[in-house]
C-alpha cells in the first residue's frame, strides 16, 4: 500500500458491527483491516462490550474479537461510515438489536455511507431503509429484499446512494475496494 493509500481515510471514523457470536470472521476482519490500513479510526460496535466469537462458513467456531462500544452509547454523529458483516446467526442477532438497527437507520437517513455484506442486509430490512434501493446479498435473502421494497440483483458489489452491498466472502476483494472508494468520496 502506498503512502497515499495508507492515508486515504485518515480523517474517517468507521463503526463496524459485531454480534456476540455468529459473525462470519472474514467478513468482519477483511473490511476492518482494509479501512484501518487506509488510515481510518475503527470502533467495533455491538449490543454489549466484551469478547465476541466469530465463525467460519457459519458453522465452525473461529477467533474472538473485542466489542469496544455498545450501540446504545454511540450515535450516528460519531461515525462517517458503518460496516455490517454477515454470518447467518450474527446477522440475525444484529437485526434484533433495536439500538444497532436505529444507529444504522439514522446513519443512512443522514446520507452517510455504509457497507453491508452477505446476510447483513437483514439489518437494513429491519431498519426499513431498503425500499426503493437496489442491492445484493446472500442469494437466500432476495425475497426478503424484494418484500421490503428493494430491487435485488446478483452482482458481486452494488452501490446505491452510498450503500455498498455484496453477496458473500467470495466478493470481499471487490467489496473492500468499493468501500475505500465510497468512504473516501464522502470525505471530499
Amino acid at each position: 500500500m502506498s503512502d497515499a493509500d495508507s492515508q486515504r481515510l485518515a480523517d474517517t471514523t468507521v463503526g463496524i458491527f459485531l454480534a456476540p457470536e455468529g459473525t462470519e470472521e472474514i467478513e468482519f476482519t477483511e473490511p476492518k483491516t482494509t479501512v484501518a490500513d487506509a488510515g481510518a479510526t475503527v470502533d467495533v460496535l455491538g449490543s454489549e462490550t466484551g469478547e465476541a466469537r466469530t465463525v467460519n462458513d457459519d458453522l465452525e467456531e473461529s477467533e474472538s474479537y473485542e466489542i469496544e462500544k455498545t450501540f446504545a452509547e454511540v450515535s450516528g454523529d460519531d461515525y462517517d461510515a458503518l460496516i455490517v458483516p454477515g454470518g447467518t446467526v450474527g446477522a440475525d442477532t444484529l437485526r434484533t438489536d433495536e439500538d444497532g438497527v436505529e444507529l444504522l437507520r439514522r446513519h443512512l437517513e443522514d446520507g452517510k455511507p455504509a457497507a453491508v455484506i452477505c446476510h447483513g442486509p437483514w439489518t437494513l430490512i429491519e431498519a426499513d431503509v431498503v425500499d426503493g434501493r437496489t442491492l445484493t446479498s446472500y442469494h437466500s435473502l432476495q425475497t426478503d429484499v424484494r418484500n421490503a421494497g428493494g430491487e435485488w440483483v446478483d452482482e458481486e458489489v452494488v452501490v446505491d446512494d452510498g450503500l455498498v452491498t455484496s453477496r458473500n466472502p467470495d466478493d470481499l476483494e471487490a467489496f473492500c475496494e468499493t468501500i475505500l472508494e465510497e468512504f473516501a468520496s464522502e470525505q471530499r
